[in-house]
């Protein structure tokens, strides 16, 4: 396993955000690489919010510096641009690994009926769901009514430090809060500063969701280059977020 001193220098090397660094360093990337970022666009019972809607927060400062990581830090070769899609499309079916964020907010998300169809489809097929960055009770309980519909028969499981997952490529202990940019130090929002993860699994325990509440890697990501986000936080949400790649790849 990497340690943190090798990890940091790797993050500090990656090129800037703009197109021509991608260009400059074409071996990293392959149009027809085995891992494309997915990020799902999803609607809320309550439109509004940065960019239309909670679903393209960090986007795609977050989706494009996790891509040049896993690019640096791993042997997967990527596609160097993310995809936007929504669960109703037929071409997720074509990713193993889908991305979404901020379910709890504005309400939660809306699941149409061909929503909720294509996506149980895509999961018990091997699919892979992480869900990130929502706090709190009240979050939850508006993330959760709708989703909850999605697989009425399963229940969640809780992931605990022993769980294959945070040992497929970074040995990790559990789960991680990662605060938002806005979060004080050690904290996240409203002063949560204890994570958990939670998982669907299927009939032979694959986790097909992963739900990742009290946490924000998708900022840990962001502001990889922020010199006032402080670096613990950007390592942790890298080491989780290749873990989590790498187990959609392999399970």
């Amino acid at each position: 396993m990497k340690n943190s001193i090798l990890f940091i220098a790797a993050l500090l090397a990656i090129a800037s955000t703009t197109l021509r660094a991608q260009e400059d360093q074409a071996d990293l990337y392959d149009i027809a690489g085995e891992f494309a970022f997915v990020r799902i666009q999803y609607d809320s019972y309550y439109d509004g919010g940065y960019y239309g809607g909670p679903w393209a927060t960090d986007f795609p400062a977050a989706d494009e510096n996790f891509l040049r990581g896993v690019a640096r830090l791993s042997n997967v070769r990527v596609m160097s641009l993310p995809k936007v899609l929504r669960f109703d499309d037929e071409e997720i079916f074509n990713y193993p690994f889908l991305y979404a964020l901020e379910m709890g907010r504005n309400g939660g998300l809306s699941l149409s009926p061909a929503e909720s169809e294509n996506l149980r489809e895509y999961l018990l097929r091997g699919g892979f769901l992480l869900i990130d960055d929502f706090w709190g009770e009240q979050q939850w309980d508006a993330f959760y009514q709708d989703f909850s519909q999605l697989f009425p028969d399963r229940e969640l499981t809780e992931l605990h430090a022993e769980h294959e997952i945070y040992h497929t490529f970074y040995d990790i202990d559990g789960p991680q809060m990662i605060p938002g940019r806005g979060g004080r130090r050690g904290f996240g929002q409203a002063g949560i500063d204890i994570a958990s993860n939670h998982a669907i699994v299927d009939d032979d325990g694959r986790i097909m969701v992963l739900i990742n509440w009290n946490s924000d890697m998708g900022d840990g990501w962001e502001h990889t280059y922020d010199q006032w986000y402080p670096t613990q936080y950007s390592n942790s949400a890298y080491q989780l977020g290749i873990n989590y790649l790498i187990y959609s790849l392999t399970h």
